[in-house]
């Protein structure tokens, strides 16, 4: 064994749970999953059937296929929320348009159950937004600079006095209200439509 061979201390458990978590923070992951649990009671309930002792209870409703589509398709927009994260606004408008609906159709949407869970997904849909990447030390963003991506050249030093330009410690000429330069003469001929100001 080199000095050179990689060690591979962490075990297979903890390799997929790294990898799970990676995977988990680039999407909406939570909204998926309230979305999905949410479609379950709704398309559930209306084919269950419930045994009481020697007495069963079929909830069957003549909406029974409406909740069925709409279990369906919530279960559906869970997973587009998982694994196509740019239609994350329209998955959550329909989820939360589809949790409205089944409460009306689908037994108060799943006895409020599932109705609660797809409200919930759709709203964290909504507010979910990527991460913006982290670089540099301190979780600062390095700007790029201008189009040579090169950076702006700092020309004042953090330490030198208010009003100081170029070379530290050479004072700054004061600003003159009748010395206009020929840039600035030209803006002020542009702004105004070719006519200048005296």
């Amino acid at each position: 064994m080199s000095a050179e061979t990689p060690v591979q201390s962490a075990g297979t458990f903890t390799r997929l749970r790294l990898r799970f978590r990676d995977w988990r923070g680039h999407r909406p992951f939570w909204a998926g999953l309230f979305t999905l649990l949410g479609g379950v009671p709704i398309a559930y309930f209306p084919y269950a059937t419930l045994k009481l002792g020697h007495m069963s209870i079929a909830m069957a409703t003549t909406a029974g296929a409406g909740s069925l589509i709409i279990g369906v398709l919530l279960i559906t927009l869970g997973l587009t929320m998982w694994f196509q994260q740019a239609t994350r606004i329209f998955a959550g408008v329909a989820a939360i348009l589809l949790a409205l609906v089944s409460l009306v159709v689908s037994n108060i949407g799943g006895f409020v159950v599932g109705y609660l869970l797809a409200m919930i997904g759709g709203a964290l849909s909504l507010a979910w937004v990527p991460d913006k990447p982290r670089s540099g030390a301190g979780g600062r963003r390095k700007s790029p600079g201008g189009p040579s991506g090169g950076g702006a050249r700092e020309d004042v030093p953090r330490d030198a006095p208010a009003g100081t330009a170029g070379e530290a410690g050479r004072p700054r000429p004061p600003y003159e209200a009748d010395d206009l330069g020929e840039a600035d003469e030209a803006r002020i001929e542009d702004r105004d439509r070719g006519h200048r100001v005296g």
